[in-house]
């Protein structure tokens, strides 16, 4: 008798499962169930772990920002002192010198083209096409913008029309940087006389009336010279795959 009701419920769960897994009329239901389930569990995990993070960590977030918003008044406030002490000298000493640069946040909008990533369009108020203006992330150089069709165009450093005054190494030797369309920058016209050497920095001149003097671009990979000039390959610091925001400077005195 129990050898007989074993193997009913052994044929009984055999033809079950295969039910489950061959009728697909059973089968949606539980499965729709079990991920009605799931979904409410992760959604419940999710919620839970939120909670304990706004208020359990927010003390800690807080502070941090406190900290940060600190650091930055205190280097705002020395750099008005320094910019109120050089406007104060150039007075004194009747010189003709302006120093009044003007740098706006600007927001990326799309890419020019699909596939092209060295290139999109900004979202700029009151944009004169008439001018260049260098565009920076995170007080690294990113490139240039140009007008295309009476719209800011931002050539991001790749680009092979994205070109700016730079200096190399410690000794400032001058020269132009361009985009390659890869990842590394190519600096060309380098007087022959200037030695540079591996891992020099590459920081802007400011001589183009584009950038600032002494915005980072990068750093040498290699030298080569050509017709009695050198040329550097450059790795840019400027890396960042999603170009959301800027800073565009609009005047460099």
């Amino acid at each position: 008798m129990n050898k007989k009701l074993l193997s009913f419920f052994v044929i009984f769960a055999a033809l079950f499962l295969s039910a489950l897994y061959y009728t697909e009329t059973i089968q949606a239901p539980i499965i729709t169930s079990l991920n009605f389930i799931k979904s409410k569990y992760h959604k419940s995990i999710e919620f839970i772990e939120e909670s304990i993070h706004q208020h359990i960590f927010q003390a800690e977030q807080i502070a941090i920002l406190h900290e940060s918003l600190q650091k930055y008044e205190n280097n705002h406030l020395v750099m008005r002192q320094l910019a109120s002490e050089v406007h104060d000298l150039l007075a004194e000493n009747n010189s003709s010198l302006k120093i009044n640069p003007t740098v706006e946040l600007v927001r990326t909008l799309s890419y020019e083209e699909f596939g092209d990533l060295n290139r999109v369009w900004l979202d700029v108020q009151n944009y004169d096409s008439s001018k260049i203006y260098g565009l920076t992330f995170n007080e690294l150089v990113a490139g240039i913008v140009v007008p295309k069709n009476g719209n800011p165009l931002a050539l991001l450093n790749r680009d092979v029309q994205s070109s700016y005054a730079v200096f190399v190494g410690e000794g400032l030797a001058p020269g132009i940087a361009h985009g390659n369309n890869s990842k590394l920058l190519v600096v060309k016209f380098i007087p022959a006389w200037f030695t540079i050497k591996e891992d020099d920095e590459v920081i802007t001149s400011g001589l183009d009336n584009i950038f600032f003097k002494g915005l980072k671009v990068g750093k040498v990979v290699s030298v080569t010279k050509s017709q009695g000039y050198q040329n550097a390959v450059i790795l840019p610091y400027y890396g960042a795959n999603d170009p959301s925001y800027f800073h565009m400077i609009r005047s460099v005195r």
